[in-house]
């Protein structure tokens, strides 16, 4: 397939690394720091477009009325990108894949988002950052669920503070032994109607608080990044670097040593396997502009492309000794998908605070961790598992108040100048078990503007989860009626697989090589020189946002990957 490497000396040297890093994303920009400052000659192959730190975020500082339709979406944009659409801030949109241009097959409705782009999705993840827990690495055993974790808490911790220590995260400790405490910088405060909720709940609750969230957004200057500046645009890209991202901080200090080389535009289309040795030699490349093809070859190969794009790579690398897909003997690979579920929460106002106001772009929100399944006095007989709350307090604003209040001329300007009630929205996130079913596949017949297979998604929630989501809808009404508000509207559906952006699981870790595709160290049980530390390696997902436990695990992977290259093992 493609033009075959030129075999002068030069040519191959050009070719030839220690390391190869597929995505640049949040776990790829980290492996790659990793790796570079470990002394590896290392290749980072980024499928989309360069986008430099500050220069590139071109939407950044723009005004509402600079944009052609202020901060709407047209008809076409919603029509044709449903997904990308999601973005919702045009100034975000240039960091979301168009569904036009990367179309995928959709068996059940999922929304599968993407950021083909230098820094990947690390220009527009959430930023919360929580520990998981024992309560996670262990349930799977103790409920005979899918596969046990071959991990416990005790394994990663450390590489949790490595992690917080490098990328800067605000936030409250609170001594909960199901959502261990981190390295945090100050948090930011909470408004006077999020205090109120949250004094409510800690009095009135034995099982339950409301804290701040935990964010990868600086409180004060980090490691030559930041302060945020509060101005909670976030997704546009920070020229501050006031929030973590690979732009602002991994990569920079990969190309600080020396031993980065960054090619965007560059689609990773197979891993290529070697049987005489039983490792893997290198990827095929193909150039996205010109469609050009080469092959680069490395000692390690570390697959960063995020869950989804990870095992479509993975499946499409067949050959004689793996032909469903290179380390695929398990029958793993694709399957086990998930997301946190979402779709299920609901809006209160309160009676009150009526002489305050709020200040500032706050780019978090409060967040009740998980409080179901905790112990033997919150085990519940309808569902296993949890979830975890998030929301926001605020006062209605001029924008909003403009809906209510009819006129026109001064006495209409005069009651739009007049703060309306105080409200708070919470929302529910909650955990989806590992069913085998749930999973994704190539499509032999349908392709992609490159000739590549598309990727086809089969995704649905099953009794566990709608059982939970019941709960979660009762719970959060409950805790806003204890608190004091009122004219509570709820909502309650699933939105599609994928709405929350945490897709995982489809090449998970797991002791036994013939039911888990990776070791406890990311690395693949069948081919020992490609790590996989993305999304892909979750055994479960947890019920916290999950970045903080890829990266944690991507620093722990790289660790054990040059001890391993320094002992001759790889």
């Amino acid at each position: 397939m493609g033009d075959p490497i030129k075999t002068n000396q030069q040519e191959k040297e050009l070719y030839n690394y220690d390391a190869i890093v597929v995505g640049s994303g949040i776990t790829g920009g980290l492996a790659a720091k990793e790796l570079c400052e470990k002394g590896l000659k290392t290749l980072v192959l980024e499928r989309g477009q360069n986008v430099e730190h500050i220069t590139g975020y071109k939407t950044a500082n723009m005004l509402p009325w600079e944009f052609d339709h202020r901060l709407r979406l047209t008809n076409t944009q919603l029509t044709e990108n449903p997904v990308q659409s999601m973005a919702g801030d045009p100034g975000t949109l240039p960091f979301f894949a168009s569904d036009k241009e990367h179309p995928y097959i959709q068996e059940k409705p999922f929304n599968w988002g993407r950021g083909y782009q230098v820094g990947g999705k690390s220009l527009t993840w959430g930023r919360q950052c929580f520990r998981y827990s024992d309560l996670d690495f262990e349930a799977n055993l103790k409920e005979g669920i899918a596969v046990d974790w071959p991990v416990r808490y005790k394994d990663i911790a450390p590489w949790y503070d490595y992690v917080e220590n490098y990328i800067g995260i605000s936030g409250k400790n609170e001594g909960l032994a199901h959502l261990p405490d981190g390295n945090f910088l100050p948090p930011m405060e909470m408004n006077c109607i999020e205090d109120h909720f949250s004094s409510k709940i800690r009095s009135s609750y034995k099982d339950r608080i409301v804290t701040i969230g935990r964010v990868a957004n600086l409180t004060r200057g980090w490691n030559g990044r930041g302060p945020c500046q509060y101005r909670n645009l976030c997704s546009r890209g920070c020229p501050f670097g006031g929030y973590y991202s690979s732009n602002a901080a991994s990569l920079p200090a990969a190309a600080a040593t020396g031993n980065m080389t960054l090619k965007p535009d560059a689609i990773v289309i197979e891993v290529l396997y070697n049987a005489k040795n039983n490792r893997a030699s290198g990827v095929r490349v193909m150039d996205a502009i010109t469609r050009k093809i080469t092959e680069y070859t490395a000692r390690i190969i570390f697959l960063n492309a995020s869950a989804i794009a990870t095992a479509a790579i993975l499946l499409n690398s067949k050959s004689a000794s793996f032909p469903t897909g290179l380390g695929n003997s398990s029958g793993q690979l694709g399957h086990n998908l998930m997301d946190h579920f979402t779709g299920t929460g609901a809006e209160a106002q309160f009676d009150g605070f009526k002489d305050k106001y709020h200040s500032g772009r706050r780019p978090v929100g409060i967040y009740v961790p998980r409080f179901r399944n905790t112990s033997k006095e919150t085990m519940r007989k309808e569902f296993t598992r949890g979830y975890g709350l998030q929301g926001m307090g605020g006062r209605a604003n001029w924008q909003e108040q403009g809906r209510q209040v009819s006129g026109f001329g001064k006495d209409f300007k005069e009651q739009l100048l007049q703060p309306g009630p105080w409200s708070i929205w919470l929302g529910g996130w909650g955990e989806t078990l590992p069913y085998f079913t749930n999973k994704i596949t190539l499509d032999d017949q349908q392709k992609d503007q490159w000739g590549l297979p598309l990727v086809k998604i089969d995704y649905e929630y099953h009794d566990n989860e709608k059982a939970m989501q019941k709960d979660m809808v009762a719970s959060i009404e409950e805790m806003l009626t204890t608190a004091g508000f009122k004219n509570i509207k709820s909502y309650s559906h699933f939105q599609p697989g994928g709405s929350a952006f945490h897709e995982m699981g489809t090449a998970r870790m797991g002791k036994d090589p013939k039911t888990s595709v990776l070791n406890k160290f990311n690395q693949m049980h069948d081919v020992k020189n490609v790590f996989v530390t993305d999304g892909s390696f979750m055994a479960s997902s947890g019920t916290a946002n999950p970045s903080l436990t890829y990266m944690a695990f991507t620093a722990r992977a790289c660790d054990y990957a040059v001890n391993e290259l320094k002992k001759g093992t790889l």
